[in-house]
């Protein structure tokens, strides 16, 4: 029986409608043969998702989904790949775009991609500039806006957003003219590694196509079709060459190293920068903090910053690795697993060897990996007034002299938090 060719398989989300769908129609109008497949989760009140596959030149197929355990985004598992396999198994796509639904999280979704089987070539987060600010301010409930995924989806748009943002390494940016240089920069500082694609400017409504090429993209030197490192190959451009967004659906994704990047201990943290208003302040430091007196600042350090997150240790828990994660206002605060250096040298060889090289090259004599690394990004940031605060929650000479034993002796603030 012949073997059906692999098929590439790009991931488009954000909860910026307008401009994802703007990212997903330029596609289809450059990559000849190429496909998309979305799911529409508004539908699951009335107990389906909705399926769609269409083309350049219309919808091909549409269907239904049964929800599953009352969950939307798990019938949207559920159908996800069944339907790339029957794509791929036709044989006629040459992309299989997945446009996700406004809050489903693209970590999530190419996970089971990779799962089962099939090649993710590209992870894209379409995003309006001006619209990022307000997104990271919005502390409200997915359910209140109706984007919920499923009835027990307790997530916010704010840490939603965020996480969209930062798990792609490609971002399809509008041209929003509401934006200006404090809107770009904070985009910037948000994710400076990611690539950022312009797609030009997007319609407000539902018929936002952003399918018309600029000049720029449309003229230059030939470019050779992209190969991704399991041998798939995109189209070679007919016309002109592939758009740098086209290019990117192609340039190949590495699930279980992006997942590795998300974990506290071994994120790529933004930089310090400051500009157009913009900052970002890394603190880092080896000390531990008082339990009692970070948990009292934790409103104020909130909402010192539109975004902020990282690793921490508590003096009263100094085998946990504890991960901060802060958006629209509100804070998570879990348990992320054990230091490394509280692991029996043994237990090392079950450790990811990113996370073990990130120890390394940050190790300290005394408390190993162990530290404090937080990064702070918002415009108008207090950079001073932050410092000074996270300073007074670290122990003071008198408490790090005193040692272990008196630390774990000191009010376990947080167990009410973490419910421990």
């Amino acid at each position: 029986m012949a073997v059906s060719p692999g098929l590439p398989v790009v991931i488009v989300g954000g909860l910026h409608a307008d401009a994802r769908r703007a990212a997903v129609a330029r596609l289809l109008a450059e990559v000849p043969g190429s496909v998309v497949l979305h799911h529409d989760l508004a539908t699951a009140a009335a107990g389906t998702v909705v399926r769609t596959v269409r083309d350049a030149g219309g919808i091909l197929d549409a269907g239904e989904a049964p929800l599953v355990n009352d969950c939307a985004c798990c019938a949207l598992r559920e159908d996800l790949v069944p339907e790339l396999e029957r794509l791929r198994d036709a044989g006629a796509t040459r992309l299989a775009v997945v446009e996700l639904w406004d809050s489903v999280e693209p970590k999530a979704m190419a996970e089971v991609v990779a799962a089962g089987g099939l090649t993710v070539t590209g992870v894209i987060t379409a995003v309006d500039p001006a619209l990022v600010l307000p997104y990271l301010g919005n502390g409200d409930d997915l359910a209140d806006g109706g984007l919920a995924a499923a009835a027990t989806d307790q997530r916010t748009v704010a840490d939603t957003f965020a996480r969209q943002l930062e798990y792609a390494p490609v971002l399809a940016v509008a041209d929003s003219p509401e934006a200006d240089d404090e809107d770009r920069e904070l985009l910037h500082q948000l994710h400076p590694t990611a690539l950022r694609v312009a797609i030009g400017q997007v319609a407000t409504g539902r018929e936002a196509t952003g399918q018309e090429a600029t000049g720029r993209e449309a003229a230059g030197r030939e470019a050779p079709a992209a190969t991704d490192a399991d041998g798939l190959t995109a189209p070679a451009p007919r016309l002109r060459p592939l758009s740098p967004l086209a290019r990117a659906a192609f340039a190949g994704f590495d699930v279980e190293a992006a997942a590795a990047a998300q974990h506290p201990a071994c994120a790529l943290l933004p930089a310090e920068a400051d500009a157009h208003g913009v900052s970002t302040l890394v603190w880092s430091r080896r000390r531990p903090f008082h339990p009692e007196r970070l948990y009292a600042a934790l409103e104020d350090l909130t909402c010192a910053a539109a975004r902020s997150r990282g690793r921490f240790w508590l003096a009263d828990k100094p085998d946990t690795l504890f991960h901060w994660d802060a958006a629209g206002g509100a804070l998570c605060v879990e348990s992320a697993g054990p230091w490394l250096a509280s692991l029996p040298d043994a237990a090392w060889e079950m450790v990811p060897p990113v996370r073990r090289a990130a120890a390394a090259l940050d190790w300290h004599p005394e408390h190993g990996d162990r530290c404090q690394h937080l990064v702070f990004t918002s415009p108008g940031l207090d950079r001073d007034g932050l410092e000074r605060l996270l300073e007074s929650c670290l122990l003071t000479d008198a408490e790090y002299a005193a040692g272990r034993d008196a630390w774990q002796r000191l009010p376990h603030a947080f167990d009410t938090l973490l419910e421990v």
